[in-house]
């Protein structure tokens, strides 16, 4: 084809090309960020790979076009369970491969994040509902049942070494009680590898996963400013 004759018809090119744009549905971001709460207490070394995990949606989130609603159930396994040692750090990684609700289910590839939604403290969490026989805990941040300080429930951040004694009830923690951005764990770092799977490490302890924190589960690693 000439150059002439290329550029006689090229006008009709960029319409044709404009038409299809237009006709072609625009697609809808992809949400890969899901809050959970895990079913059961998971620690690095001792939770052994292979264990079966699940996890509760804290907040309903959309998923290619379908809604997974609140308290829908995520079910997967521990892929790395390792212990600090002298030389090398604590590693974890969980992977879920299904979720399921009430009217659905779906297969999914998600894993667990370094990041986790802290809880929000509203004017209305004020201390006044201290114990009633002692003084109030300068901790406490007014949700839910006063915590006894052997409590995993008065831990501050996620990873720490939980108390001796029967587990206590995951909060009914729903939108309005934790934070809108989640936050990074402290000493907590995570990796991706080929295969695409995240795997956390501390250097500084074992890390250990409660059953009141909110963590994070997404297709993809979450660094921070995403």
């Amino acid at each position: 084809m000439s150059i002439r004759r290329f550029v006689a018809i090229l006008p009709a090119l960029l319409c044709s090309a404009a038409l299809l744009a237009e006709d072609k549905p625009a697609s809808m971001p992809a949400v890969n960020e899901f809050p959970v709460t895990l079913k059961q207490n998971v620690a690095a070394g001792k939770t052994p790979v292979g264990t079966k995990v699940e996890a509760k949606l804290a907040v309903a989130t959309l998923m290619n076009g379908t809604v997974i609603p609140r308290n829908a159930v995520f079910s997967g396994e521990v892929i790395e369970s390792s212990a600090k040692s002298d030389s090398d750090p604590s590693r974890l990684a969980i992977r879920m491969d299904s979720v399921r609700w009430k009217n659905g289910s779906s297969p999914v590839t998600l894993y667990l994040t370094s990041w986790y939604y802290a809880v929000r403290i509203t004017p209305a969490q004020d201390l006044m509902y201290g114990p009633p026989d002692g003084p109030i805990s300068k901790t406490w941040n007014g949700w839910g049942t006063y915590p006894d300080p052997g409590s995993p429930t008065s831990q501050q951040l996620p990873g720490r070494q939980p108390a001796k004694g029967p587990d206590i009830t995951t909060p009914d923690c729903t939108a309005s009680c934790i934070s809108d951005h989640p936050s990074v764990m402290k000493d907590i770092a995570s990796t991706t590898k080929p295969s695409g799977e995240i795997a956390l490490s501390s250097t500084r302890s074992n890390i250990k996963l409660d059953k009141v924190t909110t963590y994070v589960l997404a297709a993809r690693d979450l660094k921070p400013g995403k």
